[in-house]
């Protein structure tokens, strides 16, 4: 219920910008897909929204522009189809993890 509040109490001003870090961590089913649903139309309305999430597939789903950060360093940044191109954003995490790994 805290984590709901939060998103409640950032959500309720109809803000041109959120900073949120992992939103869904949490979150009933229903609940995280009311939050996909409010975080795209304040985006559609012209918000801009920066989040976290160790859930790539959320981010592959809501996200027009992605950063990967590893180790505190940014590795790769763009919108979704520069990073990603024809593959999952999953693949292309840990294709880019394991290459910082060689280094």
């Amino acid at each position: 219920m805290k984590q709901k509040l939060a998103l409640i109490g950032a959500f309720i001003h109809s803000p041109h910008l959120l900073v949120l870090d992992e939103p869904f961590v949490g979150l009933d089913p229903e609940a995280s897909f009311h939050l996909k649903k409010m975080m795209r139309e304040l985006c559609d309305a012209g918000a801009a929204i920066f989040f976290s999430t160790h859930v790539l597939e959320v981010a592959e789903k809501l996200c027009d522009k992605v950063t990967i950060i590893n180790n505190g360093k940014l590795i790769e940044s763009g919108t979704m189809e520069e990073i990603k191109g024809s593959h999952s954003l999953e693949d292309v995490f840990m294709e880019v993890v394991e290459n910082e790994r060689q280094v």
